[in-house]
């Protein structure tokens, strides 16, 4: 009787550790998985970043340029600096936003622009009063302040006098003066010059 419990009891056991251990294939496949965690592991970091400055830096750009640094210079240098800032796509949605505000800005002014040359251009002569001296001549000369004086009471429209460039005017006649109004707008004048 007591072989018939030993021998249930050695059986009962080697089926215990046959459930435990599992089919075969399954214990094989764990080196498999140690193998690929090793893999991810070992692979390399990013060497740059993409940034954006924050303000000038010497030998590096301007304040608001997108630039690729290496890591290293941006986290040892430039981040603790408060210089420069990782590009997200949240900022450079921002930048696009601001680019777009700016561009619309140039636009209207530039359009602004346009429009006063042509009425500058279509308002006919300017009459510009001088006392008169022997033939043509006249005392002292017309000058840019005069044609902005002029333009404020004929007109009612401010201009600044650096934007004018007229020539040199010594006696009666017509004139063209230029008015520079936007890098890309020249507005031309015309001035009767006569003697009182």
């Amino acid at each position: 009787m007591a072989m018939a419990s030993s021998s249930t009891l050695s059986w009962s056991s080697s089926s215990w550790l046959h459930s435990f251990s599992g089919p075969t294939n399954e214990v094989s496949k764990l080196p498999e998985r140690r193998t690929s965690m090793l893999i991810l592991a070992q692979k390399k970091a990013r060497k740059t970043r993409k940034i954006m400055l924050k303000e000038d830096v010497t030998n590096l750009g301007k304040k608001g340029q997108l630039l690729d640094v290496k890591a290293g210079f941006y986290r040892n240098f430039l981040l603790p600096m408060g210089k420069a800032q990782i590009v997200t796509p949240v900022i450079l949605k921002e930048m696009k936003i601001e680019e777009e505000r700016i561009e619309a800005e140039k636009k209207r002014v530039k359009d602004e622009a346009q429009q006063l040359a042509l009425i500058f251009e279509t308002v006919g002569v300017l009459k510009v009063k001088r006392k008169g001296g022997k033939n043509k001549q006249i005392f002292g000369s017309v000058t840019a302040q005069d044609v902005v004086d002029i333009i404020k009471a004929q007109l009612q429209r401010d201009v600044d006098k650096r934007f004018v460039s007229l020539p040199e005017i010594r006696e009666t006649g017509e004139y063209v003066a230029e008015l520079k109004l936007h890098p890309e707008v020249t507005a031309r004048v015309k001035l009767n010059v006569y003697a009182n």
